[in-house]
């Protein structure tokens, strides 16, 4: 416990700043969260959002302080990609080797919801309020109506980032010596569409499933909500043959649905309106370090490490930062430089590690899905780990569902992926696959790397 009640301030009322809000309060913090926009709970949400994948860590961060339950009130299990072909046919793919879910959360829902609870522990929140500008030395926030002032200066102990990929708190931060950045755009953009319920309320197709129509350099995914209604999101290329450049009229696109996506023929009855209506969004990759400033500043989720959503990560992986941030802060409550050095040296590798894992899984969503090959390997993996539990965990497995570290999971998988390699060359690898044979040539190859996987 602090010795010394401390003043924070956090940059940003989304899902980690609300929830980074809580967990200081419960350490006995003065916590205020300021934000740009208007109070989320009071605002019609903007038409660009892909739905959240709560698993294993952000679970796990959101019961540490007792709000799992209440979150759990309005999400939705996945236990299963329902992969819809081309031709119309539908497949199925387990996620967990044991069963188990992810679960599907409506961003705008949670962030409301996370909002209420963090008012409820008494973190103070303070809406169309534009930081510009924050005093690194001091932790003084530069609050106005534009960039160029006039400020309002308000001073904290201590000024946390959580203000997203283009934070406020980091720009200023980028203005030091030896500070490294990279930003990386993805030449695909997303736009959210919407499937709706059903006039009884419930939903047209299966709801605990996480649905994917890959079609190669695009995709179309859906995911459930509570109210009988899937958030759809269209990945796209901004250029080329396909893609939101050349589709740009009722008639190409509704030529390009009835090509590719024609099952969903009667799912998005508003097609034209959502995807005329709603804007075409970016998807950055964000690299930066250091994430702290003395004992004064530091950075956290997106502000930190904005990253792809191709494995859903992004909020797990900035919930997992809190979880870290607030175990230090229990070691070292006095002595904040020190929790805030360990955690960047901490989380900045598996922040990297996220980021790959999540751009190298657009491939495996958009292309893989539909491949036979692919679809045998996942089997033989999961069939493999539970003769040897010990000597396996699927990569998807130990990003999603466990607490192991990114890092570990990062290399550990591409040890994984050599061993696959070599058994899906075996002859007749799709009919004998579930043999002594193949399970002694696993056990050979392990032996070989010499790898604890």
């Amino acid at each position: 416990m602090l010795t010394e009640k401390k003043d924070v301030a956090i940059a940003g009322a989304g899902l980690v700043g609300t929830l980074l809000g809580i967990y200081l309060k419960k350490k006995n913090y003065k916590v205020t969260i300021f934000d740009r926009s208007a109070d989320i709970r009071k605002v019609k949400f903007s038409g660009r959002s892909i739905n959240l994948a709560m698993s294993t860590r952000g679970w796990n961060a959101l019961d540490r302080v007792g709000i799992g339950d209440a979150i759990r009130k309005i999400a939705i299990p996945m236990d299963k990609r329902a992969i819809h072909l081309k031709d119309g046919s539908l497949t199925f793919q387990p996620y967990g080797i044991n069963g188990e879910a992810i679960y599907s959360i409506s961003r705008s829902g949670l962030n409301r919801l996370m909002v209420d609870l963090a008012e409820k522990e008494g973190v103070n929140f303070e809406f169309n309020q534009k930081i510009w500008d924050v005093n690194l030395d001091t932790a003084t926030l530069y609050i106005g109506e534009n960039e160029h002032g006039p400020f309002e200066q308000k001073t904290f102990d201590m000024v946390l980032g959580a203000d997203g990929a283009f934070s406020r708190i980091r720009h200023r931060m980028q203005r030091q010596n030896r500070f490294d950045y990279s930003q990386y755009f993805l030449n695909i953009g997303y736009k959210e569409l919407t499937i709706p319920p059903n006039a009884d309320g419930s939903h047209k197709i299966d709801p605990n499933s996480f649905h994917i129509w890959p079609r190669g350099e695009f995709m179309l995914i859906a995911l459930s909500n509570d109210d009988g209604s899937f958030t759809c999101t269209l990945f796209m290329p901004f250029e080329g043959e396909n893609s939101f450049e050349k589709i740009h009229t009722e008639e190409k696109l509704n030529v390009f649905f009835n090509e590719y996506f024609s099952d969903t023929k009667d799912l998005i009855p508003n097609l034209q309106h959502d995807y005329f209506t709603n804007p075409t969004s970016s998807l950055v990759t964000m690299q930066c370090y250091p994430w702290t400033y003395k004992d004064k500043v530091a950075l956290i989720g997106d502000s930190a490490h904005a990253i792809v959503p191709f494995y859903g990560q992004g909020m797990n992986a900035g919930f997992e930062d809190i979880t870290a941030l607030s175990d230090l802060l229990d070691k070292f409550p006095d002595d904040i430089q020190m929790v805030f050095e360990k955690y960047q040296a901490i989380r900045k590798p598996n922040a990297d590690a996220i980021a790959e894992l999540s751009y190298r899984n657009f491939i495996e969503m958009s292309t893989k899905t539909a491949d036979a090959d692919f679809l045998l390997q996942k089997k033989i993996e999961a069939w493999f780990t539970k003769l040897h539990p010990e000597k396996w965990l699927p990569l998807y497995d130990r990003v999603t569902f466990s607490l192991n570290p990114y890092e570990d999971a990062l290399a550990i998988g591409d040890s994984q992926k050599m061993v696959m390699d070599e058994v899906m060359k075996l002859p007749n690898i799709h009919e004998n696959w579930q043999t002594a044979e193949v399970e002694n040539y696993i056990l050979e190859l392990l032996r070989k790397n010499k790898t604890d996987i």
